[in-house]
C-alpha cells in the first residue's frame, strides 16, 4: 500500500519578530498529524526544522528531528513556479517514500503549500501516481484577506507578484483595475514585505480614486489589521497612509469594486 501526501499548513509568522502560539495558529488535529510524519518535501529545510521544533513542544514528534528526511524543492521552482516551460517539475521522484508506504508531508514556509507557494507539482505528481492527497486545516492568507476585505468573494483571482519595473508594474495595475471594473472580479496579489511601501505608492499613483483598495497585514498575528476603502480615501488620510507605508509585515493586497 502507498502512503498519503499530507498538505501541512504552517503559521503565517515566518520572518516576523513575534511568533504566534502554535495552538492558536493551527488546529490540534493538524499538529498531531504533523508530529506523526517523518518524511517531508519542503520549500525550505531550515524553516521546516524550526516548524517541527514548535510542533514537538506541543505534541511530541514520532522521531527526533535528526531522523526526519527533509527534501527541498529545487530553487528553479521557487523562482519560476511549478508550471510552464522548463520550470515545469517532474516531482514523481520526490514521492518515492510514499510509494514505499510512508506518509509524506508537503510544507511551505508560511500558510498552505501549493497556494501562492511552491508545491503544486508535488500534488500533481501524487495524483498521477495514485497517491492520496490530504489537505489539512490551517491558515491561508489569501482567503483570510479576501474575507476581511469586503470585496467580491464570489469571483476573484490571485495573480501572484506584480512586476518590479515601475512602468511594467503600472501597466499591470491598470490591466487588473480594468478587469475588476469590467467583470467585478477581485484581484489579489502579494509582495515581499520590504517592498510594501513601494507597491502601495504605485497603486495609489495609478488606480482611479473610486477603486477600492484593500491591504491585510500580519494576518493571525497580534496586531493584525485590514483596511479596504476607495483610493481617494487612502490619499486623504495622511496619518493612516504613513502608518501603512512603514509596514514591513507580510501583506496581502486586493483591489475591486
Amino acid at each position: 500500500m502507498t502512503g498519503a501526501l499530507y498538505l501541512v499548513p504552517t503559521p503565517l509568522d515566518h520572518g516576523c519578530d513575534t511568533l504566534a502560539p502554535l495552538d492558536e495558529a493551527l488546529p490540534l488535529g493538524t499538529v498531531r498529524i504533523a508530529a506523526s510524519l517523518t518524511h517531508w518535501i519542503s520549500e525550505n529545510a531550515k524553516s521546516t526544522r524550526a516548524f517541527l521544533k514548535r510542533v514537538d513542544a506541543l505534541v511530541p514528534l514520532a522521531q527526533p528531528i535528526q531522523a526526519h528526511t527533509i527534501t527541498d524543492l529545487p530553487r528553479e521552482v521557487h523562482k519560476k513556479g511549478d508550471h510552464g516551460g522548463a520550470a515545469r517539475l517532474d516531482a514523481r521522484p520526490l514521492l518515492a517514500a510514499a510509494l514505499q508506504g510512508q506518509d509524506v508531508g508537503l510544507v511551505s514556509e508560511a500558510g498552505m503549500p501549493a497556494v501562492a507557494d511552491p508545491g503544486s507539482s508535488v500534488v500533481r505528481a501524487a495524483h498521477d501516481l495514485g497517491i492520496a492527497v490530504v489537505p489539512l486545516p490551517g491558515p491561508v492568507s489569501i482567503l483570510l484577506a479576501l474575507a476581511a476585505s469586503g470585496l467580491n468573494g464570489q469571483n476573484f483571482a490571485f495573480v501572484g507578484y506584480l512586476p518590479q519595473d515601475a512602468a511594467a508594474r503600472a501597466q499591470r495595475i491598470r490591466e487588473l483595475e480594468e478587469l475588476a471594473q469590467r467583470t467585478g472580479q477581485t484581484q489579489i496579489f502579494i509582495e515581499t514585505p520590504y517592498r510594501n511601501a513601494a507597491l502601495l505608492q504605485a497603486l495609489l499613483g495609478t488606480l482611479r480614486g473610486t477603486t477600492r483598495l484593500a491591504l491585510a497585514s500580519g494576518l493571525t498575528l497580534p496586531g493584525q489589521r485590514t483596511r479596504c476603502v476607495p483610493v481617494q480615501r487612502w490619499k486623504q488620510d495622511a496619518a493612516t497612509l504613513a502608518a501603512w507605508s512603514e509596514n514591513r509585515l507580510p501583506t496581502v493586497f486586493a483591489l475591486g469594486t
